[in-house]
């Protein structure tokens, strides 16, 4: 069973990895981090600098844990609820399921009745567990 983190370039893409990096190693099960480009939307140099520093904190942990970690990149213009939800598909095994987590922002009173359309999907249409954490 993998551990299966959803990664954008945001607080709530680091406190998924974060999360996912834990979960892994309390698991002892590979830690699947799965990141979408969508071409056009510009995510920057610098929160290209950012996902690779939390990558490399990540790497360095699940290393000492004796953890494995696969690094999937998309940039095939889907969102990235459809490239979680196609992983997760994959990495079924037979009563092994893996886990997704996500993370997700504070929202306003009246957003509260709302989900990101990202975050519902998956929620949604996931074959296995999903773990949502918030950022900080």
């Amino acid at each position: 069973m993998a551990v299966i983190v959803g990664y954008i370039a945001s607080d709530e893409g680091r406190a998924a990895l974060r999360h996912g990096t834990q979960e892994a190693i309390r698991r002892q099960e590979p830690l699947v981090v799965v990141h979408t480009v969508r071409s056009g939307k510009g995510s920057g140099a610098d929160a290209t600098r950012a996902f690779v520093r939390e990558l490399e904190n990540a790497e360095d942990a699940l290393r000492d844990a004796g953890v494995e970690l696969k690094r999937l990149d998309f940039d095939r213009g889907n969102e990235p609820a459809e490239d979680l939800v196609e992983v997760a598909r994959d990495e079924m095994d037979g009563d092994a399921q893996p886990i997704i987590v996500i993370g997700l922002r504070r929202r306003t009173p009246v957003g509260k009745l709302f989900l990101g359309s990202n975050a519902q999907r998956i929620l949604l249409e996931a074959p296995c567990p999903v773990v949502a954490v918030k950022a900080a």
